[in-house]
């Protein structure tokens, strides 16, 4: 036998009511079966927790731990208890993001914001999926959420769809490219290529459109920062390929011009990956549902101009 939380509910129960057919009633039990329960727990320590043929009951040495117990511990269970009910309703968990896409910033921001307002109590944190992996991560538990261009199959892994962008060159507005209505992988033969720090496979301006059609740029720089990719595009210092909707969110969208890629243009679609076990949450459904409608609104923009 094992001391277990039924017995210091019970003892908590009796110190509180002042006697066992109060307790009883409170715990929904008869008074015998209380009893016995308490004749069984003394007789299995050999230590008495009331001294006997007292009224009102007068806990021992041994009783009064036991009490101290059942106050410190009770209240913790009920609170497990409770976070484990709100997080089995969708109302309490952790969504941890990582972004496989630098310029996802743009559209994510008032994502979030909205997000944070629907669901304060859902822990979230943002990581940037270029040190790590981000599917393994996800598929681990390191992360929740992996905002991806990229999907793949995998049993445990769902990929909701979240909305599609066109990759378009960006150049500055007085720059020759800007003459031509559409861009071939020939003409960036000559260019200074800025792109995010990661590999080529990771970027679909190389494996896409630069690589399928053997053209190497003149140079390729690296920045982390998308604000800073503009800046160097708009001072002449080289072009970059980034969603459509980067330049229509940027004060320097009056320097800078886009141009199609190809002849069909280029086009792909943003995903949210989720284990499949997290799919059904709804602060999971939340934010993908955020998300989408930010696409919606992103495209309705552009169609407009």
């Amino acid at each position: 036998m094992r001391l277990e939380l039924r017995h210091l509910r019970s003892l908590l129960t009796i110190q509180q009511t002042g006697n066992l057919v109060k307790a009883a009633e409170r715990l929904h039990v008869t008074q015998s079966a209380l009893s016995h329960q308490i004749k069984t727990l003394e007789r299995h320590y050999d230590a008495p927790l009331y001294l006997r043929n007292s009224k009102p009951l007068r806990l021992t040495a041994a009783g009064e731990k036991l009490i101290i117990l059942a106050q410190q511990v009770l209240p913790l269970m009920e609170s497990a208890e409770n976070d484990l009910q709100r997080s089995a309703r969708g109302e309490l968990g952790r969504l941890h993001l990582a972004i496989e896409c630098h310029a996802c910033f743009e559209w994510l921001a008032p994502v979030l914001s909205r997000y944070r307002q629907q669901w304060p109590q859902i822990e979230v944190d943002i990581r940037i999926g270029v040190s790590f992996e981000a599917l393994p991560a996800l598929h681990k538990g390191d992360v929740d959420l992996v905002v991806s261009s990229d999907p793949v199959e995998h049993d445990n892994l769902v990929f909701a769809e979240l909305f599609t962008y066109e990759s378009r060159l960006v150049l500055a507005a007085d720059h020759p490219l800007a003459r031509k209505r559409r861009i071939l992988p020939a003409d960036l033969v000559g260019e200074t290529l800025i792109t995010y720090p990661v590999s080529r496979q990771r970027l679909e301006v190389f494996n896409r459109f630069l690589q399928p059609a053997g053209v190497e740029p003149a140079a390729v720089r690296e920045t982390e920062l998308t604000a800073v990719i503009l800046l160097l595009v708009a001072s002449g210092r080289g072009t970059a390929v980034l969603p459509d909707w980067v330049l229509r969110e940027t004060a320097l969208a009056g320097n800078l011009v886009t141009r199609a890629l190809g002849r069909q243009g280029m086009t792909g679609t943003l995903y949210a990956a989720v284990r499949r076990t997290d799919c059904a949450s709804a602060y999971v459904q939340d934010f993908i549902a955020l998300a989408r409608q930010r696409g919606r609104q992103r495209a309705s923009a552009g169609a407009e101009e």
